[in-house]
């Protein structure tokens, strides 16, 4: 699924992560690109919680910048302490707000869990933010960050 997810992400995103079609017909343009129908529809459902949740926790969020987060066990047993501590990096150095923060956590608990590793973490981060138009310069940190990673793999 996660696949699905960063092609999409690459080629079917404009602004946010509304899609430029409906998902009828991505689902059928994606199957013709040799996805499963199974996992595109599950990259779908991921990213209609990711704009479900991003709305929820923005109006009913009361969490400040000083905000300490506490992991629930099934979200340790998930994300691994190299995950959280990227998470708790990334909210240090600015690029995560603690809204921001909680909106990457339910998207990394709504992975498979063999999908969630570092480098997924970052993707999460940076699709969170992409749909999210006052985080501009996060973002820009944040697709840095990834684009050294993979320069990184490659050498």
């Amino acid at each position: 699924m996660f696949e699905i997810l960063m092609f999409l992400f690459e080629n079917y995103m404009e602004d946010s992560v509304v899609l430029r079609m409906d998902n009828e017909t991505l689902l059928i343009e994606l199957e013709k690109m040799g996805f499963d129908r199974y996992d595109i529809a599950q990259a779908l459902h991921w990213l209609d919680g990711l704009i479900q949740f991003q709305g929820s926790v923005i109006i009913d969020s009361k969490l400040t910048p000083h905000a300490i987060r506490h992991y629930l066990p099934e979200e340790m047993e998930l994300i691994s302490v190299e995950g959280r501590g990227i998470l708790l990096y990334l909210e240090q150095i600015g690029i995560l707000d603690p809204i921001t923060r909680e909106i990457v956590i339910d998207r990394l608990v709504a992975l498979d869990r063999h999908e969630i590793d570092l480098g997924r973490i970052k993707w999460v981060v940076l699709i969170a933010l992409f749909n999210q138009p006052e985080k501009k310069s996060a973002l820009t940190l944040m697709q840095e960050m990834v684009l050294a990673d993979t320069r990184d793999a490659i050498h």
